[in-house]
């Protein structure tokens, strides 16, 4: 595993025990509610959105250039945030490492 991947894996697996601590303690709608009672939780909101569809832009374009499929990704952000982007590294580092099989 390279050091890419570990720190990945470790940032996956503190992010989700914060969000599986955060949705047992609020559930979903007490994690956005906050966002809609001041027009500085507002603006983090809007910032999120933005950096979440310029990250599945930056996925899409990405992947077709590496030739993977990035819309599994995209959904995955688009339902869960954060874990879309850091799954598709973790599949694109998975797959810049591995060794390439010549047939013969």
């Amino acid at each position: 595993m390279t050091t890419r991947l570990l720190a990945l894996s470790m940032v996956i697996a503190l992010f989700g025990a914060l969000t599986a601590i955060a949705l047992a303690d609020v559930g979903f709608i007490g994690i956005l509610a906050p966002h809609f009672q001041s027009w500085g939780a507002g603006q983090v909101l809007a910032d999120l959105v933005i950096l979440a569809l310029l990250s599945c832009i930056w996925m899409v374009r990405d992947a077709s250039a590496r030739g993977l499929n990035a819309w599994p990704f995209v959904l995955v952000t688009l339902v869960a945030g954060s874990f879309g982007p850091l799954f598709y590294l973790v599949v694109r580092e998975r797959r810049a490492t591995r060794p390439l099989v010549t047939a013969g």
